[in-house]
Formats: structure tokens, C-alpha cells, sequence
């Protein structure tokens, strides 16, 4: 990616209908098209099931969508389904989220977005004050999530065409963690510019705008799966 675009890489909160449009068509891209996870959407969009309680993390240049990520805390998550008795395999005592439906556009994924979107997430997460999170990370990715910190359990999920493994994330082993440095340089650059057009429709209370939120109003749109 060339010095000049990553410069102007904005990590932030969906917020605008705009983006959530995008949302659903990257989704589509990603999960209906190139990984056979999902069912087909309509007119080539996919709307999670949980998106009406998912709150995602955005990359974008100027506002064209580049990459996303998501994340819950109400059970049961999507990995309760694949995995009975999922407490089981986490550490004990923690406030748990889970994070989902990462997706960077392919002509981006050699770059810094997706470990943007992680840091931006786990800052997110922490004002929340979730301090494990649990995400299904597709098998050909693992060395990503490895340097991120994520640690496997469990058995592989998910089907022949599309097989994900179970992994988790303390909030705490990410502080003072240098595989973060990278992405952490835009973080200031991404705050001075959210607060400078903060988002149109934004909530969220004491927040920094990048941070704050507002629900999705699609709601249910496809089927569970």
C-alpha cells in the first residue's frame, strides 16, 4: 500500500448508512462469495443474523470501505453453536465478547488494515470493559491471528469448504504487545480526524468519536445460518 494512502486510512465505528450499505456488501464479497460460510443474500448483500447487536470497527479511505470487523457480548454466540460447552475451554472470570465477520477488501489485504481494525477493536473492547474475546478465525489466516496474540483451543469448526478454529484473546496480553505498533500509528491521526467531523448520528455518551455508536436499522435481514 502506498505511504500516502496509508496516511489516509480512517479506523472508526460504523455509523452512517453509508457504510453499513458497505458493511453488507463486503460481507457478501467475503463470507457468500469467496468463503462458502453463509447463505446467499439479496441483490448481493449479507446481513449477519446478529446484526442488530454486532457494533463494527470500520477502515476506510475517504469513504470508500476498505475493511471490517465486528463484535457482540450477548449469548449465546455463534461459537456456543459450534462448540458445546465453550466455557469449558476458556480461562475462568472474564468478561467475554466475541469477535466475528472480519473482512478486508482483497486488493488491501497485504497491508496494514487488518491489524488497524484489531487495534481499534481491542480499544473498543476495552471501553467496554470486555477482558477476553473469543473469535472462530478461518484455518489459512492463523498466522495473523497468531502474531495478534490469539491463542487456539478446541477443535476446528465449520465445514469442508469453510473451516474456522476456535481462539481467544486477553485484553490484558495485548497491552505493551509490539505486534500493535504497526497499527497503533494511525490511531492518533484517526482521532484528530473523527473529532473533526464526528459522525452525524453518533451516541455512545463520554466516548471519543471514533468510539461512539449507533445501532444498525436493518436488523434481521437473512435467515439464521
Amino acid at each position: 500500500m502506498p505511504d500516502t494512502l496509508s496516511r489516509s486510512l480512517i479506523f472508526k465505528m460504523a455509523t452512517e448508512l453509508s457504510e453499513f450499505e458497505q458493511i453488507y456488501r463486503l460481507g457478501y464479497d467475503t463470507f457468500v462469495q469467496e468463503i462458502p460460510h453463509f447463505l446467499a443474500g439479496s441483490a448481493g448483500r449479507f446481513v449477519d443474523r446478529f446484526d442488530h447487536e454486532n457494533h463494527y470497527v470500520i477502515c476506510l479511505y475517504e469513504e470508500l470501505l476498505l475493511g471490517m470487523v465486528a463484535v457482540r457480548s450477548t449469548r449465546p454466540f455463534s461459537l456456543d453453536e459450534k462448540l458445546p460447552k465453550l466455557d469449558q475451554w476458556l480461562p475462568q472470570g472474564h468478561n467475554v465478547c466475541e469477535i466475528r465477520l472480519l473482512a478486508v477488501a482483497k486488493s488491501h489485504r497485504s497491508g496494514p488494515v487488518a491489524q488497524g481494525l484489531f487495534h481499534h477493536l481491542f480499544q473498543y473492547c476495552l471501553t467496554q470493559r470486555y477482558t477476553l474475546a473469543a473469535i472462530s478465525g478461518i484455518l489459512k489466516q492463523q498466522k495473523l491471528y497468531r502474531h495478534l496474540g490469539f491463542v487456539p483451543f478446541g477443535p476446528p469448526v465449520g465445514t469442508a469448504d469453510a473451516q474456522f478454529q476456535p481462539m481467544y484473546i486477553t485484553l490484558k496480553a495485548i497491552e505493551g504487545d509490539s505486534s500493535h505498533d504497526h497499527a497503533a500509528q494511525f490511531s492518533s491521526r484517526s482521532d484528530r480526524r473523527s473529532r473533526q467531523s464526528p459522525p452525524r448520528h453518533a451516541s455512545g455518551g463520554d466516548l471519543p468519536s471514533i468510539y461512539r455508536l449507533r445501532r444498525s436499522p436493518h436488523g434481521h435481514q437473512t435467515p439464521p445460518v
